[in-house]
């Protein structure tokens, strides 16, 4: 699906059955996708934000996919997104993945930059350094309500976590059924969130986030942030969240992705348009299967069904951390011993009338809150059982046992670093 697909036009009941089944595409499971995102910096100069053509054509040698096969992008504000290939398995993954990373670190190191590993930049004003017409819309949609949309659109780094969505049939009752990996994906989220947090902050307000990237995502807009209520059937729930959800932008009839998008007519950004109120007769013009594609493509729960399962909660990881957040969910989510546990860990934690403030705690608190830190150490220690029993390379089972040593077992999560290597820095100018 791109922006060159013919114009489909679609009805309420066409949408919503797309959506539903569109989101949770069917099959065996095992297969992982990782798209790990960085701000970009020049130590030289802190407040600059290299351009994203200067950015690709330092990387342009390498070749676009890279050797492992993943493509390289570059955000709205400059971030760099490298993007994995699919690999068969998390072994598969990693190893692709490291290797290309590894070589573009080296190609922006010849030029004096470096890929900075936290979720969110807190130097740099957010600007966009792109005139594509989707994201100036998307940025006029989220200065109606401040800076917080710009912010995250602009220097936020995130860690994604994609799996299949699983299996459909006689194994209701196994963890590898898509409704039971939606719910259990749900019910370990907060717990990912809390344990990865790294983009610490204490507001004006005198308010403490161990993830602010996720404060600053859950208070933009809610209807395409927040998680979908949890019910027994995930396909309706999502076919309702995306409805219901307001659309940021409405692209010109004529809009043509291969020509110079500078050069077009502006896009339209809605006030209070809800998916629904669309495909009802309410909007500038019929909806189209493109339209409705984009209107996913804004769409940022914790969760999202894109037809596999993408994990969105985990803040971005200094050096190589960022492999232990792939190990952990893979492990949790596609052995089913290691889902047993995770679920068994979560139990205590399941609120599903008051499921926001799960996620709101643990982006605030991470694992200084009791009930989390308990849970994720279940979870960790499962998923390192996993990694034992399944022989996982000796380097990532190494990188989480060194994560659940240094954070885990304390009760810490990366934030808290990142808050003591600040407080001192302050403590040594304020002494002289």
């Amino acid at each position: 699906m791109n922006d060159t697909t013919p114009a489909i036009l679609l009805t309420e009941a066409t949408a919503s059955a797309y959506v539903a089944a569109s989101g949770f595409r069917v099959g065996p499971v095992g297969r992982v996708g990782v798209e790990l995102e960085y701000c970009v910096r020049d130590p030289r100069r802190p407040l600059h934000r290299p351009a994203p053509g200067r950015l690709l054509g330092l990387l342009a040698h390498l070749g676009n996919p890279l050797p492992g096969g993943s493509s390289v992008t570059i955000e709205p504000g400059g971030q760099l997104e490298l993007s994995s290939a699919v690999g068969a398995d998390m072994d598969a993954c990693v190893a692709a993945l490291a290797g290309d990373l590894a070589l573009v670190r080296a190609g922006l190191a010849e030029h004096g930059l470096f890929l900075e590993g936290t979720g969110l930049d807190m130097v740099r004003r957010p600007r966009l350094v792109t005139d594509h017409p989707r994201y100036v819309a998307l940025a006029e949609y989220h200065d109606r309500a401040g800076t917080r949309g710009r912010t995250v659109m602009t220097n936020s780094a995130s860690i994604q976590v994609c799996l299949d969505s699983g299996t459909e049939g006689a194994e209701a009752d196994e963890w590898s059924h898509f409704a039971r990996r939606w719910w259990l994906a749900d019910a370990i989220g907060p717990v990912l969130m809390a344990a990865f947090a790294n983009s610490p902050h204490v507001t004006r307000a005198g308010r403490r986030w161990a993830s602010y990237r996720q404060a600053l995502r859950f208070g933009t807009d809610a209807s395409r942030t927040r998680a979908p209520r949890r019910t027994a059937d995930p396909r309706t729930a999502w076919a309702r969240y995306a409805l219901a959800a307001k659309v940021a932008m409405v692209a010109p009839d004529d809009f043509d992705a291969t020509t110079d998008p500078a050069a077009g007519e502006r896009w339209l950004v809605p006030s209070g348009l809800t998916m629904r109120d669309w495909l009802r007769g309410h909007g500038p013009r019929p909806v189209t299967l493109t339209d409705l594609e984009r209107h996913l493509g804004t769409l940022v729960p914790p969760v999202r069904p894109r037809g596999y399962l993408e994990l969105r909660m985990i803040d971005q990881q200094a050096g190589d951390d960022w492999v232990v957040p792939v190990a952990v969910v893979t492990s949790l989510l596609d052995d089913p011993e290691g889902a047993q546990a995770a679920a068994d860990a979560t139990e205590h934690l399941r609120s599903p009338l008051r499921r926001h403030r799960d996620w709101l705690g643990a982006a605030r608190d991470g694992l200084a809150d009791p009930a989390l830190a308990a849970a994720a150490l279940a979870c960790f220690t499962a998923a390192q059982s996993v990694l034992a029993r399944r022989e996982a390379p000796l380097a990532v089972r190494d990188a989480v046992a060194q994560f659940v040593d240094r954070y885990v077992l304390r009760g810490r999560c990366p934030a808290d670093d990142a808050r003591h290597d600040r407080d001192r820095r302050v403590r040594v100018v304020s002494t002289g």
